[in-house]
């Protein structure tokens, strides 16, 4: 019992290092001048400046509220991928789904250590934006970000794909939702002329890599740290029936050990307390309410 579980922490913290590994290696790949540059990176040609040239062109004749819808969207997205995870921990919360809770609480950390990785790496690489040094491009439809607010990797790719990732991994089924909403995300950071491809694939890449190390080396403390809370919580007060672990209350007037007392019937004839299921106990797996761990953290 002790062997298998320290060869599944040993390959969790394996599948951690390979994962921020590989993503490590694939953003240092994709940074123009890896770090360190002398000065300001300016891609000015390559697939990359050809790429954001093409895709400002095919935009730039758009309506005034297509331009203005685009820029909100680049917002939005973050918005609702945030709405989702916070809407997936409210009802594991409810649910006494343990994994659930822990699960996005892990999520959310490795979205925030997902960022504050790709802000430091803006300061190691220093490449400027596409809007202003890009020859022969469209206007970009947003306002160019003023000079010192570096261009690779794109926070709003890392967020959206942070958090887009992490929900696909814990809720498979929402994968269909999240991920093309972090593709839309990134894509649109290119359209609205404030990144490179190479920028929001570079944020796409490291928050991948960031999160899933995060679910797979954090989880199971998480699961220990989260559970007694759980558990302490009972829930709930919309469950009459206690199926979550809390002994409904006796009616008014009566005493708990039930009807038999005031009928006469000797305490020694009392029927056996019943029994009241909970889901929480430490010596069994934490499942769903259905029965099956949901998603794969």
């Amino acid at each position: 019992m002790k062997t298998d579980a320290g060869n599944n922490l040993r390959n969790r913290l394996l599948g951690a290092t390979v994962s921020l590994g590989v993503g490590a290696g694939v953003v240092a790949w994709l940074s123009p001048e890896g770090t360190g540059g002398a000065g300001p990176a300016k891609v000015v040609e390559g697939a990359s400046a050809s790429g954001y040239r093409s895709v400002t062109e095919a935009v730039a004749n758009a309506p005034s509220w297509a331009s203005t819808a685009m820029e909100m969207a680049t917002e939005g997205t973050l918005v609702l991928l945030g709405l989702i995870l916070v809407l997936v921990w409210w009802i594991a919360l409810r649910r006494g789904d343990v994994r659930g809770v822990a699960g996005t609480v892990m999520i959310g950390v490795g979205t925030v250590a997902a960022y504050a990785i790709s802000e430091t790496v803006k300061l190691m690489v220093i490449e400027e934006r596409p809007c202003r040094v890009v020859p022969g491009a469209a206007a970009a439809i947003a306002e160019c970000p003023e000079v010192g607010d570096w261009s690779f990797p794109s926070n709003h790719a890392t967020l959206a794909a942070g958090l887009a990732v992490g929900l696909a991994l814990l809720r498979p089924r929402l994968a269909a939702v999240t991920l093309p909403l972090a593709a839309v995300a990134a894509l649109l950071r290119v359209m609205v002329g404030v990144h490179y491809p190479h920028d929001v694939l570079a944020g796409v890449i490291l928050a991948a890599g960031v999160v899933v190390a995060v679910l797979l080396a954090l989880t199971p403390p998480a699961l220990r740290l989260v559970s007694p809370l759980i558990e302490r919580l009972g829930r709930n007060d919309s469950d009459p029936e206690g199926r979550y672990g809390r002994r409904p209350a006796a009616p008014a007037g009566r005493h708990r050990a039930g009807p038999s007392l005031q009928h006469g019937q000797p305490a020694g004839n009392l029927p056996a307390e019943p029994h009241y299921f909970r889901p929480f106990r430490a010596d069994l797996p934490q499942t769903s309410d259905n029965g099956h761990h949901s998603g794969r953290f």
